[in-house]
């Protein structure tokens, strides 16, 4: 008997938690981008100087666009084909990479049998109570990261290396193998609609770049 309330109230408690988390089909988020100085190359802190990274959902579609005063970066993933297109600009240059679903998987062959660790720690970011995480990849790359439990992206690829994180990541700091630290923070998040038109990959004006 005891056993079968400590089942049923443990179920409870899920089905609780399941319910409090609201996916979000529909949003913008805004992060700004720091290097840490002492431990990044010239070349690379001046490249990301007032950079920002936005991200677009809605449906099963995602946009990030990667913008800095040296060039900009925008990919763009279909949930539902598994594939992307990555348009870059460098100057007068542009270019355009088409990944199916093969490709784009290959692509991310880094994230593969990375350890997540989530730890006690919280932080409020935008009014949400985040969780504290850790990545630990096999090339030696760390993340760490804070998610808030409440939201789930409905895009959870968006960026992939969280996809398995149960929750909308806020924040984020990268450290390279060689020490190289780039923090990632959300400095506005809203719900408004998001035209369809940003999910619209240009037919012109873009040379191809094969992978």
């Amino acid at each position: 008997m005891r056993l079968m309330f400590i089942i049923i109230s443990t179920l409870l408690i899920n089905v609780k938690a399941i319910a409090q988390q609201r996916v979000v089909a529909e949003c913008t988020i805004v992060y700004a981008i720091a290097v840490d100085s002492s431990a990044a190359d010239k070349n690379l802190a001046d490249n990301l100087k007032s950079a920002s990274k936005i991200i677009y959902i809605k449906g099963n579609n995602s946009r990030i666009d990667l913008i800095s005063s040296a060039f900009s970066q925008s990919i763009f993933y279909d949930k539902t084909k598994g594939s992307a297109t990555i348009l870059r600009e460098i100057g007068t240059n542009k270019f355009i990479t088409k990944l199916d679903s093969a490709q784009w998987l290959k692509e991310k062959e880094e994230f593969i049998d990375m350890v997540t660790t989530i730890t006690k720690d919280t932080k409020k970011i935008l009014g949400y109570d985040c969780k504290k995480a850790q990545l630990e990849l096999k090339n030696g790359k760390v993340y760490t990261l804070y998610f808030t439990p409440n939201l789930l992206s409905s895009v959870r690829e968006v960026d992939y290396e969280f996809k398995d994180i149960p929750g909308l990541v806020l924040e984020y700091e990268v450290v390279a193998v060689d020490g190289k630290k780039v923090r990632y923070s959300a400095t506005k998040f809203n719900l408004n609609p998001v035209p369809a038109s940003r999910f619209d990959v240009p037919s012109s004006g873009y040379r191809i770049l094969n992978k």
